[in-house]
């Protein structure tokens, strides 16, 4: 198995046996917009030239990509055929998948201004008291 050479961080959406396809999906939905499935596997056809990547391939990632909350369907349009075909695009969290599997923490940690660490850890902050699972409610919420 080849050793990673980067030391970007390690989203679980990149990871494994998808990660391919999955970077390929949003970065095709971030650069070209909202697209129907079949749209995106033309796309994914033109990248991915020495893997045959199939349509069920496309389907079936997308489906799960949007049951994981990284895609949502925003409409649909008719196809040639007749048919609805629904339209996906990119959430916030694909945004941020995205974003965060491109920093290199270590380096970010050592050589970004005081300012700049600081509204980050207040972001994550607030982010791990919202996401805590051992969080009592406050009386406000109750």
């Amino acid at each position: 198995m080849e050793k990673r050479k980067d030391k970007t961080a390690r989203i679980s959406v990149f990871k494994g046996r998808e990660a391919k396809l999955n970077r390929a999906i949003f970065h095709i939905l971030a650069l070209k917009g909202p697209l129907t499935i079949y749209d995106i596997y033309k796309e994914v056809k033109t990248r991915m030239r020495p893997r045959r990547t199939r349509y069920a391939s496309v389907n079936k990632r997308v489906r799960s990509l949007e049951e994981s909350g990284y895609i949502k369907k925003i409409g649909a349009k008719k196809t040639k055929a007749g048919f609805e075909a629904s339209i996906y695009e990119l959430t916030s969290r694909a945004y941020l998948a995205l974003l965060l599997n491109q920093i290199n923490l270590d380096y970010f940690i050592e050589e970004a201004e005081d300012h700049v660490v600081l509204y980050a850890l207040a972001a994550l902050s607030t982010a791990t008291k919202l996401l805590s699972k051992d969080r009592k409610p406050k009386m406000s919420e109750r």
